[in-house]
This record gives structure tokens, C-alpha cells and sequence, in this order.
């Protein structure tokens, strides 16, 4: 296989965790690969292919408004220089009032809408199984939306493997994928505080405000949403520069529809909005899955 020339230079841990994971995909077969463009998914959909082969994989992607026009974009074109078809599905989140009421569980409902169609595609096509590039570090936050994979029969390859994002990256970086620095990313619904009903017009504006930091250079970035209020966060080291650009950040996304724009000086972190919950809360999301390695 291509991708075992390419890591002799990585240390035997990490390759044995690659043998994990394509030993979980030979026992599939044939998979759909929950694709979504981020560093995780890459680099599951590379491994898929190169062990299975390109017409044994389908990649499938979410479409509604909570995911990023932008992230598609970058899929699609992954998917096409690894050959593999993808197929776009359209989610019915949005038109769960259990979702868009947005609550802690919010994530536990739409990961049921965004993986059902992908099921449902997998039975249609013949293929075995739909495989998730959930990983190891991910078993540690506050996820619901795991659990609800796990309640469906997801499989989780890259857990199987026990690898971590920093093993992920390690690993993408010597198979030359495009995504090895990619920022983590999340859909746009984590962007607005719990309890904020979500609509099109909330996370249109956050799109394209996040869209006008990137723009402007900010790559680890969120713009959180606590209308007419914009809280952004930038990677740390890029506060002093969020500063110096002070005048053009605020005129730019004052124009996407906010009265106010703030920069959280703690910086960028995920799931920061996560913060407010209670300990209890965070508890009870945490899915049982564990890996088989250490």
C-alpha cells in the first residue's frame, strides 16, 4: 500500500495505530466515510482508500446551514484528488424543533439527522458500513453527539487505533495531505450559545463573519454569536495582530449585521461555550466508547 511507503520515516507506535485502523476497514469491506473536509476525515478517507481501494469508498458529506460553504468547497476538492466519489447529502436539522431550540443535547440530535442519511446511503449502495474519523482525544469533551454514532452502529476506526489528534496530524503530514495544520473546525451551530434558538439569518451571519477573519489571516478563529454582540476568538499569538487590525475587524463585521464586536483576550479555544455547563451536564455526554490501543 501507498500509504505504509510513506510513514517509514514515523516512529513504530504510529504505525502500528495505522495497522489498527486498516485492519478495522479490511474487516468492513466497503464503507461510506463520514467526510466533512477536517484534518480527521482526510485522513480516514486516504486510509480507507488506499486499503480498500477507491470503488469500495464513498464519501459523504452534510449539507445544510450549519456547515461551513467553505469546508464543503475544500472536501469536494480533496475527494476529487483522491479519486473517490462524493455524494452530498441534505440534513433535516434545521427543521427539528429539538434541535434549533439548542440545547446541551443539541449535538446528540443532529448527529442522528447528519449520519441517518448516510445509512441510508451505505444500504442503498451495498456498502458494509458507514465509518466516522471521530479520535481518541475526542472521548475526553463534552460530545454528545458520539454517543448518538454509537447508538446507530457508527464505526469509529481512528479510536479503534487509540490515535489522538497530534497523532492524526503526525501522521497526515508524512502521507503529504493538505489538511496535516488544518485548524480544528466545528459546525456553525456551535458557535451560538445554549438556549439561543437557531435560525438561517443566525448562523448565515456567522458564517460570513468568520469568513471575514479568515480573510484577513486569522486561521484558528471563532466568532461566537451572543447577538447584537460578535465575540471573537483568535489563536493567542494573533491577539496583538487582531489589535493592530482593530478598526478594519470592526468595521468588517459590523457590516455582516452585529452592533458590537468584542476579542475574548483567553483566545481561541473549542467548544468554549461548553464552559457554562454545569459538570453533571458534561457528565452524562461522555460516550463509552474506548480505544483497543493504548
Amino acid at each position: 500500500m501507498v500509504a505504509a511507503e510513506k510513514l517509514e520515516n514515523i516512529d513504530a507506535p504510529l504505525r502500528h495505530k495505522m495497522q489498527v485502523a486498516q485492519s478495522c476497514l479490511k474487516r468492513l469491506g466497503r464503507v461510506v466515510v463520514a467526510f466533512s473536509g477536517g484534518v480527521d476525515s482526510t485522513l480516514l478517507l486516504y486510509i480507507a482508500v488506499d486499503t480498500l481501494g477507491k470503488n469500495n469508498v464513498i464519501a459523504a458529506t452534510a449539507v445544510s446551514a450549519i456547515h461551513p460553504n467553505r469546508e464543503r468547497l475544500a472536501g469536494r476538492e480533496i475527494a476529487e484528488k483522491f479519486g473517490v466519489e462524493m455524494v452530498e447529502l441534505a440534513t433535516g436539522e434545521m427543521g427539528d424543533p429539538q434541535f434549533v431550540a439548542n440545547l446541551p443535547q443539541r449535538c446528540y440530535i443532529c448527529k442522528r439527522h447528519v449520519m441517518g442519511p448516510m445509512i441510508e446511503l451505505a444500504g442503498r449502495r451495498g456498502l458494509r458500513a458507514v465509518v466516522s474519523g471521530t479520535n481518541a482525544d475526542d472521548l475526553g469533551d463534552f460530545r454528545p453527539g458520539i454517543r448518538a454514532a454509537e447508538e446507530l452502529g457508527i464505526v469509529n476506526p481512528l479510536i479503534e487505533a487509540g490515535m489522538t489528534k497530534a497523532d492524526i496530524r503526525t501522521i497526515s503530514k508524512a502521507l503529504g495531505l493538505p489538511t496535516w495544520d488544518k485548524p480544528s473546525s466545528a459546525c456553525l451551530a456551535s458557535r451560538v450559545p445554549y438556549g439561543q434558538p437557531l435560525t438561517q439569518d443566525t448562523l448565515s451571519r456567522v458564517e460570513q463573519a468568520e469568513d471575514v477573519l479568515r480573510d484577513l489571516g486569522f486561521v484558528s478563529c471563532r466568532l461566537r454569536d451572543h447577538f447584537p454582540v460578535a465575540r471573537i476568538e483568535v489563536a493567542a499569538d494573533q491577539i496583538a495582530l487582531a489589535m493592530e487590525m482593530r478598526r478594519t475587524i470592526v468595521e468588517r463585521i459590523k457590516a455582516t449585521g452585529y452592533t458590537f464586536v468584542a476579542l475574548d483576550l483567553e483566545g481561541f479555544r473549542s467548544g468554549s461555550l461548553n464552559e457554562v455547563l454545569p459538570p453533571q451536564t458534561q457528565a452524562a455526554a461522555k460516550p463509552k466508547t474506548k480505544t483497543k490501543t493504548s
